[in-house]
């Protein structure tokens, strides 16, 4: 049976998350023996090792506090996404957490890989997919293009039953005509997830969907929109 999604909206590895996370390591069979934690900062892969060192020490020290066995692994392009010596380490993983960065830049770099297709494995057997911000973008339909400054979009995996998942959204600022510009966009039946910062949506295909953390989660149509606070249940279709 196919693991948790937890979609995130801001704040990964920060204290304001850690009662999302213990819900996300609560929810793997492990059989008592820590928990497995791979954390990947693949999205800031063009940042330089600078920020790819951080993002990876954050996630190490976030979940080693909540008791789990952390690898942050070094996935930062498409060579090191096919590396096969990763392969074993995501396939075994409990909990799989992407964090933020270049959406576009992550999908390209994940699509067809070694990296992302172990890492389907293990969520097919239980294990938790959790997506910041990019992470996050990348389980919607499609994506909005930032290599276009936002114009036009590419296609995403697909994964959650939404068109377009925009993270930030209680902050989006200059981001927010890119937001109105998608709904116009969209057809009847589509639908637009808005998830605040520190805020995640966290659920199962085919069951519930719960907002957790400190914000809200908002549901958006062409027409409408729906707004769902901590504990509420969002109406997704199965």
């Amino acid at each position: 049976m196919n693991g948790l999604i937890a979609l995130v909206g801001a704040g990964e590895y920060l204290p304001v998350m850690d009662d999302v996370d213990r819900h996300l390591l609560d929810s793997v069979r492990v059989n008592g023996r820590a928990p497995r934690v791979v954390c990947l900062p693949t999205a800031a892969g063009q940042e330089g090792p600078e920020s790819v060192g951080r993002w990876s020490r954050m996630g190490e020290e976030h979940f080693r506090a909540l008791g789990a066995e952390v690898n942050a692994l070094p996935i930062i392009g498409r060579e090191s996404a096919d590396d096969p010596q990763y392969e074993p380490i995501l396939e075994s993983a409990d909990l799989i957490y992407f964090s933020g960065g270049d959406p576009t830049y992550l999908f390209a770099t994940m699509n067809g890989s070694r990296a992302w297709e172990a890492a389907q494995k293990a969520w097919s057997r239980g294990a938790v997919y959790a997506g910041c911000s990019a992470g996050a973008m990348i389980l919607a339909k499609r994506l909005p293009n930032f290599r276009r400054m936002g114009l036009g979009t590419i296609e995403g995996f697909g994964k959650v039953p939404a068109e377009y998942v925009m993270p930030h959204f209680d902050n989006a600022g200059p981001f927010r005509f890119l937001v109105d510009l998608l709904r116009r966009g969209m057809k009847d039946g589509e639908r637009m997830l808005g998830i605040d910062e520190n805020t995640a949506l966290v659920g199962r295909l085919g069951d519930e969907w719960k907002v957790m953390g400190k914000s809200k989660v908002h549901l958006l149509t062409r027409k409408e929109a729906q707004i769902f606070a901590a504990g509420e249940n969002v109406p997704l279709p199965h």
